[in-house]
């Protein structure tokens, strides 16, 4: 059961009559009684003003079922009015804040410095904190966080509660906190249930393509937190081949036949997908990577290689933004002129980019059609390559790119015809990319990513010339 679904099954608050089973209507089961904005405002700042322990578990996890009820009744006003509480009663005196910096400055040192960070802390951070103490509190806590990034593009006020959040999250979920488990055919079938439910990136089409994905020759491993031992927190699929995969269809086939150990030589990491949309923006991933990738080499000592295969979700969507002398944005001099070039060219032939998936299939056997989509492909990887070394270094560059290149991967190869799915298509042209993770290498991939720069293969910069 997932947090989000936990949330729906919360008992009515203690002191508040459930409604009678024939009031009860499908679209307002969950609606906040009237008072309960009121309640939570008073528990929550009970629990702040107690200083022993006796009385705290109790208004904890009677403020934790509250909150439950609130998110169990959806994007409601009361909801809202919540998040605009948090923002508005819970922040730090501003005087006293004032009076204990001037403080510092004038005698700076722990005396005066301790005093200032505590007095700078929103209270909300201890509120946050308490509450994660109850049963069920961090579970809460992350659903909390889901509808707050759900309302925050409307009330930018709440940037600040978002932080704190964010903050508290990134510390209680790191790493060093996790455990990473293998999911095998013999786990729990809650679990494997969950991981068909999650994988965002290739749909798992039902039981049979699932146990395909847990042979020898595929692996998954998620992470585990202890406050929710039994909901995976992000999940990767991994196939073990022969050489780095151009394609993704013969990775996912569920008829293919396993492979025997002798064959594995490189580790695909083909998927990976996030379960809790709360925990967004708290790093995982990268170190799920890394950490299966050690448990791999020390399983196969004969692998030589780690890399993905991974799709280019915004490359598409670039295109499309064109400007009116047809460049995409975030190219300039000699590239913006050989990428609007090359984007001429593929819209005189295939038509806007809008059409082009059902323009991009294979090359078939006629000569000419085929001579034709090899010259579409030529210029499908030029574009991808100025897309992915250009603009991923920046804030609008492609999530996948941002998150692997973030994480030390190389760029060292684009598959045209990759994958031809609808999705594939739509996004990114039937392209996909291998990310290289060199063990050895990823802290300079990192640090050159962090200055602006894409470390890439000599085949993906031979693309920009």
């Amino acid at each position: 059961m997932t947090a989000t679904t936990s949330l729906h099954a919360a008992p009515p608050r203690a002191g508040v009559a459930p409604r009678p089973a024939a009031r009860r209507r499908p679209a307002r089961a969950s609606a906040p009684a009237p008072d309960l904005l009121d309640t939570l405002l008073a528990d929550s700042r009970l629990l702040l003003s107690l200083q022993g322990e006796a009385s705290s578990p109790l208004i904890a996890a009677r403020l934790t079922q509250g909150l439950r009820q609130l998110l169990g009744g959806g994007d409601s006003p009361a909801l809202a009015a919540w998040f605009e509480h948090l923002a508005a009663d819970f922040n730090p005196d501003p005087g006293a804040v004032l009076a204990s910096a001037q403080a510092y400055a004038r005698d700076p040192g722990a005396a005066t410095l301790l005093p200032l960070t505590q007095l700078a802390e929103p209270p909300r951070q201890e509120l946050f904190r308490r509450l994660n103490r109850a049963p069920g509190g961090t579970a809460t806590l992350i659903a909390l966080r889901r509808a707050l990034l759900q309302r925050l593009p409307r009330q930018p006020g709440l940037a600040m509660v978002e932080a704190d959040l964010l903050h508290l999250l990134s510390s209680w979920f790191n790493p060093g906190f996790l455990e990473m488990r293998q999911v095998s055919w013999d786990s729990p079938a809650q679990l494997l249930e969950q991981i068909i439910r999650h994988e965002a990136v290739h749909a798992i089409d039902g039981w049979d393509d699932l146990r395909r994905r847990l042979q020898p020759d595929r692996r998954c491993f998620a992470f585990f937190h202890p406050q929710l031992p039994d909901e995976p927190l992000i999940f990767v699929e991994v196939a073990l081949v022969p050489e780095m995969a151009n394609a993704i269809a013969p990775l996912i086939d569920k008829r293919s036949a396993p492979l025997p150990p002798e064959a594995f030589k490189v580790a695909v990491f083909y998927s990976i997908s996030n379960c809790q949309p709360g925990l967004r923006g708290v790093s995982l991933g990268n170190f799920l990577i890394k950490r299966v990738a050690e448990r791999l080499q020390a399983e196969f000592p004969q692998l030589r290689r780690f890399c993905t295969l991974s799709p280019i979700p915004g490359f598409m969507a670039w295109l499309q933004r064109a400007d009116a002398q047809g460049v995409p944005p975030g190219l300039k001099g000699a590239g913006a002129r050989r990428a609007a070039a090359d984007l001429a060219a593929l819209q005189a032939q295939l038509g806007a980019p809008a059409s082009w998936p059902a323009a991009l299939v294979p090359p078939g056997a006629d000569d000419a059609a085929c001579e034709a989509q090899t010259e579409v492909q030529a210029r499908l990887r030029r574009l991808a390559a100025h897309y992915l070394k250009t603009v991923s270094p920046t804030p609008g560059g492609d999530p996948v790119a941002r998150f692997h290149l973030d994480n030390g991967a190389r760029l060292e190869r684009l598959n045209v015809a990759a994958d031809l799915s609808p999705k594939g298509l739509r996004q990114s042209a039937g392209l996909m990319v291998n990310y290289l993770y060199d063990l050895a290498r990823i802290d300079h991939g990192h640090a050159r990513f962090t200055q602006g720069q894409v470390v890439a293969s000599p085949a993906v910069t031979a693309l920009l010339r």
